[in-house]
């Protein structure tokens, strides 16, 4: 690439960074304030896209011309941004008291819910729309020929973030929202109307994100994926930049983009005899950069440390042993799944729908058990399900292990894995701990892509069958067995003194280390732990459909993970349970009811998470308590006795 090329591409990196920032600042903005890692900011981008498509088709027909063209985009974001407001006033105004994984929850539900909308509203096919009026053609740059309307987005990200420095340091409101970033009680103390200025914050950071979708109308095509593609983008600019600093953002909206844009212009190099495709590093670039940002600096390029967070649930009560009616019902629902494939003549697919809640059980329970005891939240879950699943893949059909063997081995590959990620993961927290266990997912979702000699590439592997004698029933027998055996062993180390001091760690960090326990490494094996059975989970997925993809580990996959435990409950150790059970039947039946099965079932995840907020599980146990305590208090008590 000589000098005229590379410097071109530079540019072609300033335009792209415009574009990610508007999308970032604006989630940027939101989390300062509000608190919520709000995972719908991509359906905003999305909206912003397909709304500037409808009105410069509509709208600019009637006007004509560029006035007609640009009030269309303008009206576009604006929309958005009205949207955005009445999300706040209707849903997220109900749920700023609760646990900030439950509002990511509501968010995510809320991404179902706008994809089917717009699949309703849009079809299906992608809408690529007209060329700017007056910046369709191109101008001639160091003898190469360069997009007009390219110069105009590399000069909306530096206006941009003007107009936003101007009204957050001269406006009063400017002032209220900073104050807001920086105690929100506080202000609420002193008579600011805190629920009014949310709503305009989310309307504002809502109306960036269509901003960021409108302006790319000529440039790309609306398409029903670039919602959760825009999310993962804005994540990692703004985790690079530092949570809630909009110059941040800025800075490494510019970085990622400039790396990208080398990464393309560089295209496969030869050194010394070895071939490296740069091209292909831009489908995980960003999460490279990402790693290594928060390794070195944990709190991003610009950002501080976390304020202690004041959404944080309900105290957690001690775990207590099973009680006999417990244990009698944990029989009874054992020997219900293993009748089922009895009844396979009446029920034929209940034994395969119960197969799949079995392995989505053991995923779910392994992530909680880093996330509820050990109080560590991961996006990132789905890398070591993904590799127990290859793992066992690649031993059987490339190196012809028997598939006991190979089975056996998919833990052990995941929890290497683990021990390794582990060790970075556990010496950060919050949202960054987050989002640094999905930077590693993709850096492995990445490899395994594109390493086609390997793993089949984007194909997958297929023919990863059990053999005949371990096929059909036995294999559903065998599935029972290691899940059922493995959910009691996690449950013993939950009590045992490595259970105590995980949780320890999790409730007071500087308590535990004072008594002695070393609160880092207890949180590094637990992570370990969580590896080693996630890739049990990813092994008995593999031999029971008999093939694997990259699907299997991408961030989709993570986040239904994050679903299973948040809907059932992160403080009951049943929540994983029966949140992975609840989860896989209403996808099943909602999939088979209707082709708008999204939103539907984001609807339903919507109102468990508004009826309970502490999950089904957490609801059940909280009843049951409740209920174990009116009876203790209408039972008279004798003479000296204390009550609990």
């Amino acid at each position: 690439m000589d000098l005229s090329g590379f410097l071109i591409q530079l540019l072609n990196g300033l335009a792209e960074a415009s574009s990610l920032f508007l999308v970032a600042a604006g989630l940027s903005l939101i989390f300062g304030v509000t608190r919520i890692v709000n995972f719908a900011h991509g359906s905003f981008y999305m909206l912003g896209i397909y709304l500037a498509y409808s009105l410069v088709e509509r709208v600019g027909g009637m006007l004509g011309g560029p006035v007609g063209y640009w009030f269309g985009l303008m009206l576009a974001a604006l929309l958005v941004g009205a949207i955005g407001a009445l999300v706040e006033v209707v849903l997220l105004r109900r749920i700023y008291k609760a646990p900030e994984l439950f509002q990511l929850l509501a968010t995510f539900a809320l991404v179902l819910v706008v994809n089917d909308a717009v699949l309703w509203l849009w079809g299906p096919e992608e809408s690529l729309g007209r060329r700017a009026p007056g910046l369709a053609g191109s101008i001639e740059l160091m003898g190469r020929q360069y997009p007009t309307y390219n110069l105009l987005l590399i000069a909306i990200g530096p206006a941009v973030l003007g107009l936003m420095w101007l009204l957050l340091t001269r406006t009063r409101w400017g002032t209220l929202v900073r104050a807001a970033t920086q105690d929100r009680e506080m202000l609420g103390a002193l008579g600011v109307n805190q629920a009014w200025l949310f709503t305009g914050v989310f309307a504002l950071g809502a109306m960036l994100a269509g901003l960021g979708g409108a302006v790319q109308l000529p440039r790309e095509p609306a398409s029903l994926a670039l919602d959760l593609r825009a999310i993962g983008e804005a994540f990692v600019i703004v985790v690079v930049g530092g949570m809630g600093s909009i110059p941040g953002a800025y800075v490494a909206a510019l970085l990622i983009a400039e790396i990208k844009a080398l990464c393309v212009g560089l295209g496969t190099v030869h050194w010394f005899g070895v071939e490296i495709s740069f091209s292909k590093l831009t489908l995980v670039v960003e999460f490279l950069v990402m790693a290594l940002v928060l390794v070195l600096r944990p709190w991003g390029l610009m950002g501080r440390p976390q304020a202690v967070s004041r959404n944080s649930a309900p105290v957690e009560a001690p775990l207590r042993p099973g009680t006999p009616l417990f244990k009698a019902a944990v029989l009874i629902v054992l020997g219900a799944m293993a009748a089922l494939p009895l009844l396979s003549a009446w029920l034929p697919y209940a034994t395969v729908l119960a197969q799949d809640v079995l392995v989505a059980v053991l995923f779910a329970v392994s992530l909680h058990f880093i996330m509820g005891p050990g109080g560590m939240h991961s996006f990132g879950h789905a890398a070591y399900y993904g590799l127990g699943a290859y793992g066992a893949a690649v031993l059987l059909k490339a190196f012809s292990m028997p598939m006991p063997l190979a089975m056996a081995a998919a833990p052990l590959i995941a929890g290497a894995a683990a021990f390794v990620f582990g060790w970075f993961c556990v010496r950060l927290s919050g949202v960054y701990l987050a989002m640094l266990t999905l930077a590693f997912s993709q850096i492995v979702w990445s490899v395994v892509f594109q390493w086609d000699a390997v793993t089949g590439g984007s194909n997958g592997m297929i023919g990863a069958w059990p053999p005949p004698w371990l096929g059909g029933t036995a294999y559903y027998y065998l599935t029972l067995a290691l899940v059922a055996l493995s959910v009691f062993a996690l449950r013993r180390v939950l009590f045992a003194p490595f259970g105590l001091a995980l949780r320890a760690g999790r409730d007071s960090a500087l308590r535990a280390d004072a008594v002695g326990i070393d609160v880092k490494r207890v949180q590094w094996a637990a992570f370990v732990i969580a590896g080693v059975f996630g890739g049990l989970a990813g092994g008995l997925f593999v031999f029971s459909k008999g093939s694997i993809s990259p699907e299997a580990m991408a961030v989709g996959k993570s986040v239904d993970g994050l679903v299973m435990v948040l809907l059932g409950g992160i403080q009951t150790l049943l929540g994983p349970i029966v949140g992975a059970a609840a989860f896989n039947v209403l996808q099943d039946t909602i999939m088979r009811a209707t082709d708008y099965w999204r939103a539907l079932f984001g609807g339903v995840v919507l109102l468990l998470v508004l009826a309970f907020p502490q999950g089904i599980a957490g609801f059940a146990q909280q009843v049951a308590h409740g209920r174990a305590a009116r009876r203790r208090a209408r039972v008279p008590a004798m003479p000296g006795e204390a009550r609990p």
